[in-house]
């Protein structure tokens, strides 16, 4: 664990001194929009529609899978601020609308390399809404900065979220951006790929707040079979901070002057699980639609 500190503190030095910032806002929560690399520093607007094939919330997935629409909208302003709103609808339960998140942020771009981004969310849950893993939080404040190495980019994200639970988190990620030199249907459009390795560290606070909230959907499987009354609950030491999962992820994009089309496979090893939540080894795939409007 000594020599794992060092690598993060190397790390978020090094990500601290340089970085490249996508406006990836929502991190691995309900919301992912497309892994482009571009910094916008001017007035425009960008819409994303995005399918997930289930919800993931910093390395923890719910003991049901849930596949989910979003559709996030975001204003950008010269200057570098920015507000952004979305919603999201679980597919196969009744409410249109599930959750509404709210939020507002800057971009910093300290050099050609280096850049970074601070900003505030909010999540608001509807009454009837399904049990998913992030709804024991209510708050997350971020802050990433980025570094483009040329041959690779890498950044470092912390969030701390409040609410009914309290917790932080760093997240490293490493991605390479590979670009096509040939066109497809014109010589405007082009295919990339942005694979990357990431790690998330912090406390799993809100596992625990989870847990009391719905004990009913402790232990249960995606056919509905489980155990015929809730397990008892453990705490398992949720405020301690260690590294809560490993991934691999694999995007893939169409990409156009304006727009983005975009799949994305990621598979994700979740490690120090509460045992309740069951969490396992988990592919998990995303289909996003980009626009961005230059004003």
């Amino acid at each position: 664990m000594k020599h794992l500190f060092a690598i993060l503190f190397i790390t978020i030095c090094n990500a601290a001194n340089a970085a490249a910032t996508r406006l990836h806002l929502f991190k691995d929560t309900a919301h992912t929009v497309a892994d482009t690399d571009t910094v916008i520093r001017e007035q425009s607007v960008s819409l994303h529609v995005n399918y997930g094939s289930d919800i993931q919330f910093f390395g923890r997935t719910g003991p049901v899978k849930y596949p989910y629409a979003s559709g996030d909208a975001i204003y950008n302003f010269k200057s570098g601020f920015f507000v952004y709103g979305s919603a999201v609808q679980v597919f196969g339960y009744t409410p249109a609308i599930d959750e509404v998140d709210l939020g507002a942020g800057y971009l910093f771009n300290y050099s050609k390399t280096l850049t970074g981004m601070f900003s505030y969310t909010r999540f608001i849950f509807t009454k009837d809404a399904p049990p998913v893993i992030m709804s024991a939080a209510s708050n997350d404040i971020n802050f990433k900065n980025a570094f483009d190495w040329k041959f690779a980019k890498s950044s470092a994200t912390f969030d701390y979220l409040f609410g009914d639970a309290n917790d932080y988190f760093i997240t490293l990620n490493t991605s390479k951006h590979i670009e096509t030199t040939w066109s497809i249907f014109d010589d405007k459009d082009y295919l990339s790929i942005d694979p990357g390795i990431s790690m998330i560290l912090g406390t799993q606070n809100f596992v625990g707040r989870y847990s009391t909230l719905h004990p009913q959907h402790l232990n249960y499987d995606n056919s509905g079979h489980g155990l015929d009354f809730p397990p008892y609950f453990h705490d398992y030491d949720n405020g301690r901070f260690r590294v809560l999962n490993y991934s691999l992820k694999l995007p893939i994009s169409y990409n156009r002057p304006h727009y983005t089309f975009e799949a994305s496979w990621k598979y994700s090893i979740p490690v120090n699980v509460e045992w309740a939540l069951k969490n396992r080894h988990e592919v998990f795939f995303n289909l996003t639609f980009f626009y961005l409007f230059f004003k």
